[in-house]
């Protein structure tokens, strides 16, 4: 059992010599660099950008060239007024256009420009909303590298708590060949070393599933070991006022619920405009040309400038502008019931938060004593074993207490440091 305790603590350094060390912003940086949900939240971005222009808002004109040929051999009999009668037997036909055109709506009761402030509030819920998974990614991302840190820590505390199973073992072994302890005593202290040892390969595979995850929201798939920093620590101290004043000019949530209610604003802008009239000017310049074979007119040539303007005034189109514009209107307000219940469900989040940054704080000072003292009963422990003035299961006991007291404490760091992230996150701090 020595050699075992001897081989898992050198394959343990031996890792720790290897391992490259990542900080917790190193992580973050390479996540927003290479996270998926972030690249599908940049492209939506840049869509929204290229959408976002005078052309697509019917501001500009268009302007195309047109051009058609046709040849036609046709069997023609003409019978005429006067009676008399005209027959080709093999009438070719071939006729030239050709053209280039604009048009351009000049009005439609202002709908383009309602269009394009709608085509920018668009880009800025999607500009939001990238900002928002960015923020989700930087919180599961540091949650995720503090989870590391915290497992790291659990293995430290067993490898300590390891160091005193070997004491025992080495104390009741010699207790029993001097016949101080008896034989169940030495048992015991194996068997709870050899748990702990079995604690420990089970750690370091939570450690590596953990690592894993990690990797996985930084968009890698090389599983190359690496490290992380040796404690969780935290020097944020949370001002509440200003935290609340932030949550509402600041908040992801907040912006992107306004936002879509700006833009179910101007769909009902857009809706109403639909029943201006539409002022259109057409323009180009034409060319044709007719060729016949035989008959009265063998060709007919024509070249020169066109202009005209059109006017169309909406009356009656099944109802389908008014059931739009009614639709938008509800759009509109289901934007304004979901902004404020947001409101309320993220004022109760940060209090909550807040409640729980503070909560977390006072466990761990107390537990921070406890530790001590666990701590030291388990020396104390080892100590009255070693004179025989105790059992091996008081000493199991004084144990089993100080690693729990480990465990707390960390898990205490660890939800400190997750409602820091969480205060943060509200207002867009991070």
């Amino acid at each position: 059992m020595k050699g075992l305790f001897v081989l898992i603590l050198s394959v343990l350094l031996m890792s720790a010599n290897a391992q490259k060390a990542l900080s917790v912003e190193e992580a973050v940086s390479i996540a927003l660099k290479n996270n998926y949900g972030i690249l599908v939240a940049r492209t939506e971005v840049e869509i929204a950008k290229i959408s976002n222009s005078a052309g697509n808002a019917g501001m500009l004109p268009s302007f195309n060239l047109n051009g058609t040929g046709i040849y036609e051999v046709n069997r023609i009999e003409q019978e005429l007024p006067n009676g008399s009668q005209n027959t080709y037997p093999s009438l070719s036909t071939s006729t030239i256009a050709a053209g280039a055109e604009l048009s351009w709506t000049l009005f439609n009761g202002g709908k383009m420009f309602i269009t394009k402030d709608k085509l920018t509030e668009l880009q800025n819920l999607s500009e939001i909303e990238l900002y928002k998974k960015t923020l989700q990614t930087q919180y599961e991302v540091t949650a995720a590298y503090y989870d590391i840190v915290k497992q790291k820590q659990q293995l430290a505390s067993l490898q300590e708590v390891l160091s005193y199973n070997e004491e025992r073992v080495r104390i009741t072994e010699a207790g029993f060949a001097a016949g101080t302890l008896a034989r169940p005593d030495l048992l015991q202290a194996e068997i709870d070393r050899n748990v702990t040892l079995e604690n420990i390969v089970a750690q370091q595979f939570i450690i590596g599933t953990a690592k894993k995850y990690l990797l996985l929201l930084l968009g890698s798939c090389d599983f190359t070991d690496f490290d992380v920093v040796e404690s969780i620590s935290s020097d944020y101290f949370p001002d509440n006022t200003k935290l609340a004043a932030q949550l509402d000019t600041a908040n992801t949530g907040n912006l992107s619920f306004r936002s879509q209610m700006e833009i179910a604003r101007l769909s009902i802008e857009e809706n109403k405009r639909a029943m201006f009239p539409e002022i259109r000017l057409t323009a180009g310049y034409y060319l044709s040309q007719y060729n016949n074979s035989d008959g009265n007119v063998l060709r007919n040539y024509s070249l020169g400038p066109l202009a005209g303007a059109s006017l169309k005034i909406p009356i009656f189109n099944g109802g389908t502008v008014r059931r739009q514009k009614a639709i938008s209107e509800l759009e509109f307000e289901t934007a304004c019931y979901q902004l404020e219940s947001y409101k309320k469900q993220v004022n109760t989040e940060l209090q909550n938060a807040l409640s729980n940054f503070e909560n977390q704080k006072q466990l761990i000072e107390i537990e921070k004593e406890n530790n001590i003292l666990a701590k030291e009963n388990i020396e104390i422990s080892i100590q009255r074993l070693a004179q025989g003035e105790t059992t091996s299961l008081e000493v199991h006991l004084a144990q089993e207490s100080f690693m729990q007291s480990c465990t707390r404490l960390i898990n205490f760091l660890y939800n400190l440091k997750l409602a820091e992230t969480q205060l943060k996150q509200l207002v867009s701090e991070m």
